[in-house]
């Protein structure tokens, strides 16, 4: 956790992260070692854990022709050959001990911005489509680099963690796709509101 200012203001940010070697303890809502700046808006039972892939890190790399390391956007988990967007909301995934649960795609805060040292990052994160995906701790224990992802269930819809972006960024008549039982209560109350 770090401080940073804006509008005169000081507020913490958990955006900072480095990877670690070991085992880490995934409980709770979070990973152990790790924490949000500001939980009415990040983390809590549906954004415990972001997952984000490096393959995604690599082509940002390409884009802004600089080196990114694991966990520059954040992402407490970095993925190597699992492509979050494709993702369905509530599939289950078992890395180390822990089993985590697909809840729903990330749409960054300004600190993004901070992040990167590029007011214009939030707009270029969103117009990219490369969200990563949040998901829900179902079964605490540990995970470690280099543990594999194992797909332990699907639900039967199709909803991705791209389609749900799509519905959200682009085609907001799509909205009412998300009214399934896997998406949180927060965005439940969002579309029935955003569509009455």
């Amino acid at each position: 956790m770090r401080r940073i200012e804006r509008g005169g203001e000081l507020v913490w940010t958990g955006i900072w992260k480095h990877p670690v070697s070991g085992p880490v303890a995934v409980r709770g809502v979070n990973v152990e070692g790790d924490d949000q700046g500001d939980r009415s808006v990040h983390g809590g039972p549906d954004k415990a854990v972001y997952a984000y892939a490096r393959e995604d890190i690599d082509w940002w790399e390409r884009e802004l022709g600089r080196e990114l390391p694991d966990g520059v956007f954040g992402e407490n988990l970095t993925l190597r050959g699992v492509d979050p967007a494709k993702a369905l909301v509530g599939e289950r995934w078992r890395i180390g001990s822990v089993l985590l649960e697909v809840s729903e795609p990330r749409f960054p805060c300004w600190k993004l911005g901070v992040r990167f040292d590029d007011p214009r990052m939030l707009k270029r994160f969103a117009q990219a489509r490369r969200t990563g995906t949040y998901l829900r701790i179902v079964e605490e224990g540990a995970l470690e680099a280099g543990d594999r992802v194992e797909l332990v269930s699907r639900p039967a819809h199709q909803l991705s963690i791209a389609d749900f972006t799509h519905a959200y960024l682009e085609d907001r008549s799509q909205l009412p796709r998300l009214l399934i039982p896997e998406v949180s209560e927060s965005w439940r109350d969002w579309v029935l509101e955003t569509a009455a």
